[in-house]
């Protein structure tokens, strides 16, 4: 019997098979295929908005509306005040944030319990969400801004602002808490069995094998979340909070001009618009990691 395996090949087989095939050539870069698209892409939104542009210009009323809501001098001058009560938004966003995420991950965890013993509390968080997503968050900053402060209750704060951002958080957190369940449920079930055949609790199931991972899959739409919280702040200048758009409306009160309350949608733009496209980046990273453990 002969042995035909490479390692005994001698110098006539390699003759007699030839040189190597040479790697493939490395294709370079085609910057005609590259540059073509975006150079068309740019032409068609120079287009578009160039049109748009010239439509809003050449209206008739134009000089009037550029003089009462793009006046220069009028920005820089309500611009200070404005800021001044931007910070007040950004700080009554993020406290409001931290309290939503805390509070709707409880009502989450109390709505996931499957004991029977559970079941009273269930039924309050379910009335409770039913409740809170019923509501106009409009209105419930209105009554809870208006209504708890003029009880005059003892040993509780009286000032709108809390009582406001109270509603927001109750309001809010009826949202997140689904989002919450829904990250929760979309955990298979062999997680909470293999959890079970090692002993755990239903609690100690839900800390250490699901809300791990139920967190990780609802980061995306938690930040949706928290980009539409951070314009919804502005709601509160409806009971008197001194936020950017109050501002800006004592502003336009005081000079009958409308220039602040463009001021006030450049800044929430400049705070949003990161915010939306981080919100995208992690929505395109989850789908790219659903696809490979799908793959």
């Amino acid at each position: 019997m002969t042995d035909d395996s490479p390692a005994q090949a001698g110098p006539q087989d390699h003759a007699r098979r030839g040189p190597p095939p040479p790697p493939p050539s490395k294709r370079g870069f085609d910057w005609r295929a590259a540059a073509v698209p975006t150079a068309i892409s740019a032409v068609s939104i120079a287009v578009v908005f160039g049109v748009l542009s010239w439509l809003v210009t050449s209206a008739e009323q134009w000089p009037r509306i550029r003089l009462q809501f793009f006046n220069i001098d009028a920005m820089i001058a309500a611009f200070p005040r404005v800021l001044q009560g931007f910070w007040v938004n950004m700080q009554v966003w993020l406290t409001v944030l931290a309290c939503i995420l805390v509070w709707a991950l409880v009502l989450a965890i109390v709505r996931s319990l499957r004991a029977p013993w559970f079941a009273p509390f269930r039924l309050m968080v379910v009335i409770y969400i039913d409740l809170f997503r019923g509501v106009p968050v409009l209105l419930l900053v209105l009554l809870f801004g208006f209504g708890i402060p003029a009880l005059n209750l003892p040993g509780l704060p009286s000032s709108g602002l809390f009582w406001g951002s109270v509603a927001m958080v109750l309001s809010y957190a009826s949202y997140v808490a689904e989002i919450y369940r829904s990250g929760i449920d979309a955990v298979h079930e062999g997680q909470r069995a293999a959890a079970k055949s090692l002993g755990l609790s239903e609690w100690q199931t839900l800390r250490y094998a699901i809300l791990p991972q139920a967190l990780r899959n609802v980061v995306p739409a938690l930040m949706n979340i928290v980009v539409a919280l951070q314009k919804d702040v502005a709601l509160l200048s409806v009971i008197g909070v001194r936020d950017a758009v109050r501002e800006a409306q004592i502003y336009t009160a005081s000079t009958f001009n409308y220039s602040s309350l463009i001021v006030a949608a450049g800044l929430f733009l400049l705070a949003t618009v990161p915010m939306a496209r981080l919100a995208d980046y992690l929505t395109q990273r989850d789908r790219q990691r659903r696809l490979q453990v799908a793959g």
